[in-house]
């Protein structure tokens, strides 16, 4: 069954198509395992070491710090320091604004500032991520939670599952690092995500009318109607001063965007906008006495250090699997804007990051996180942004990030007694007017109609229902979509491009001319249980258009039947069926079945089911040129009858 050669017509020696050598089950059991899980090969930098270095790669591989630190110089200092306190800028109204979104004490956003980043400075392989909360990850906390327990009437209660909410997320991020099951995450397609953010930053920029208008009251529920109906249903509260001062300071921030997009060279225009605009914001509520005429202010700020909050966790039922629920959904969200973030970062600068290793550093830091007053914190863009604009060199400046943020907590708390909730309002619009990316759904809907249809049901869903059930009708449509791949995989008539012995696709080639008496077609996918009934009735309606189409042209009748399958990586039990019943379907209409270049794992499948043997031997090919010179030669050269079922010895012709 090896590679045996045997004389074609026109004289030529030409190779069989060979059965590959027979591996053992566990040789191939491993071969598998090691393509599923370790496609990167993570254990060849091993290889060939001593015991002594293999222990120090393994403590490089989990702590990356100990690998970019010795050799840190005095230059890589001064830039990290540079875009650490630049961050640190941006990580304080953020972090503030986005505890507030999430239903939390605004000091959780600094607490929630400090602590991850030097975890993820030790244990992360990005040297441009800057970590902290996200309002999309803080949105979908703060409206899972309320839905169970009202922050209003159980603030403690609603604390606390935060906390357990973030460490179930970080427990789940990090086992799917450990377990080499980051592929998960590439469920949420890039139409998905875009879809779903914008949705987000509508639903939260919509929400922030309640501190732009200073709304006392507010409905709980994420979606528009229920917001515009809060809205509009208290007018006469509305409180003009309020209003006026969050335009002026939208204005005023999505100016320092447009200059910074503008002229790059002035990004931290950019990023000290946020706390320029606090400290403005402060200042006119300070002197002028705002708060006493309708601007609400965040108050006090508790002075210190994170507290421990291990004691906190809730592992109760009923709270327990709301905690489970809410954490796995925010540590989807989480995973998936961290990671691409940093792989976008990682490209500008022609390095790598291992997406399984980020997994282990971010769910590492929620979970520590969890146990010092810590919500949910990722990777967000605007702020690996503007660490990367700001010339950052290694994750350094995560460190002086938490040192900024840790001197703030110390010393400037009180600072922020003042600062109204408004300019708070005005960072959060601004930065998710840059996650409504209008601009990616245009370039969809022209390159491809159906991830546009995704995209847009998960900005409806998020909008009109709600933040889980957009979530919910994204991934529902893109499993939907890989399904329809699957189930139902391209196949095509292939034509002779004229002067050459190449076959194309006649669609896309309309000079590819169609071979007399001979039927070529080209399966795009594997061969499953999934798509073989389907595949079994296109190829027999191929067949019979092809008949149709012959009596038209009054060509030559069709006696040939030649499957390409070079595209078919692999076939189970139900695809060999389908062949089998196939050949039959040929047998009756007298046709004759033809394969060409199957592959090795294809090979061995029909081998094993004897297949091959039915089939025979004559009638498999490398190539399609040489599959059609062949069924040629039969029809000019034997008898019908004999051309397909008992072929020549083509060595005594």
């Amino acid at each position: 069954m090896g590679n045996v050669d045997y004389e074609h017509p026109s004289g030529m020696n030409v190779p069989r198509v060979g059965v590959p050598p027979p591996q053992p089950f566990l040789k191939s059991l491993k071969y598998s395992l090691k393509e599923t899980f370790f496609p990167d090969d993570p254990l060849r930098r091993f290889k060939n070491k001593p015991t002594s270095k293999r222990l120090v790669l393994v403590l490089q591989y989990f702590f990356p710090i100990f690998e970019w630190a010795p050799q840190y110089t005095v230059q890589f200092l001064k830039s990290d320091l540079i875009a650490g306190i630049t961050i640190a800028s941006l990580a304080i109204p953020q972090g503030i604004s986005y505890a507030k979104l999430a239903n939390l004490p605004p000091i959780l956003g600094l607490y929630s500032s400090f602590i991850p980043p030097l975890i993820y400075a030790m244990m992360g392989s990005s040297r441009d991520l800057a970590v902290g909360t996200v309002a999309v990850g803080s949105l979908l906390m703060g409206s899972m939670l309320s839905s169970e327990v009202n922050p209003n009437h159980n603030p403690n209660l609603f604390l606390h599952l935060a906390f357990t909410s973030t460490f179930f997320a970080g427990v789940f991020q990090a086992s799917l690092g450990l377990f080499r099951l980051g592929f998960i995450v590439d469920f949420l397609s890039h139409a998905t995500i875009v879809g779903f953010m914008g949705g987000a930053a509508t639903v939260v920029c919509l929400q922030q009318l309640k501190s732009i208008l200073a709304l006392h009251h507010f409905t709980h529920d994420a979606d528009i109607v229920s917001v515009m109906r809060s809205v509009f249903t208290q007018t006469h509260q509305w409180r003009w001063e309020s209003a006026v001062l969050g335009v002026c300071f939208i204005f005023f921030l999505l100016l320092t965007r447009f200059i910074s997009k503008r002229q790059p060279k002035f990004f931290w225009v950019s990023a000290m906008a946020p706390l320029t605009s606090v400290i403005l914001g402060t200042l006119l509520v300070y002197f002028t006495h705002a708060e006493n005429h309708g601007v609400q202010v965040i108050g006090e700020l508790k002075k210190g250090l994170n507290p421990p909050s291990i004691t906190d966790l809730v592992f109760v039922s009923p709270y327990m699997s709301t905690a489970i629920k809410t954490g796995l959904v925010v540590g989807i969200i989480g995973l998936a804007e961290g990671i691409a973030v940093g792989r976008s970062f990682a490209m500008f600068k022609n390095y790598h990051i291992d997406g399984n290793k980020e997994m282990i550093a971010i769910g590492t830091m929620n979970i520590v996180g969890s146990f010092t007053s810590c919500y949910l914190t990722t990777g967000p863009f605007s702020r690996s942004a503007v660490n990367y604009n700001a010339g950052c060199k290694t994750a350094a400046s995560n460190i002086v990030m938490s040192i900024a943020v840790m001197v703030t907590l110390l010393c400037l708390t009180p600072l922020f007694h003042y600062t109204p909730l408004v300019v708070l309002s005005a960072i959060i619009v601004s930065a998710m007017l840059g996650l409504i990316d209008y601009e990616a759904a245009i370039h969809l809907w022209k390159i491809d109609k159906f991830d546009f249809v995704v995209c847009i049901s998960a900005y409806i869903g998020v909008v009109f229902g709600s933040v889980e059930i957009g979530l919910v009708i994204a991934v529902a449509l893109s499993l939907l979509r890989l399904l329809l791949f699957i189930a139902r995989p391209r196949t095509f008539v292939l034509g002779n491009i004229p002067n050459s012995l190449i076959y194309r696709n006649i669609e896309q080639y309309p000079n590819a001319n169609h071979v007399p008496g001979i039927l070529i077609l080209q399966i795009d996918a594997p061969i499953y249980f999934a798509n073989a009934s389907y595949l079994r009735e296109r190829i027999t309606r191929w067949i019979d258009e092809e008949e149709d189409r012959i009596k038209v042209t009054c060509e030559a009748s069709l006696q040939y039947v030649i499957m390409v399958m070079t595209a078919i990586g692999n076939i189970d039990t139900s695809g060999i069926s389908m062949l089998e019943e196939v050949k039959k379907i040929a047998d009756r209409r007298g046709l004759q079945l033809v394969l060409v270049n199957p592959g090795s794992e294809v090979m061995k499948k029909l081998n094993k089911s004897k297949f091959q043997v039915d089939i025979g031997q004559k009638w498999m090919y490398l190539t399609v040129a040489e599959a059609v010179e062949a069924c040629n030669f039969m029809v000019h050269s034997c008898k019908p009858n004999q051309s397909k079922d008992e072929p020549e010895d083509w060595n005594h012709v």
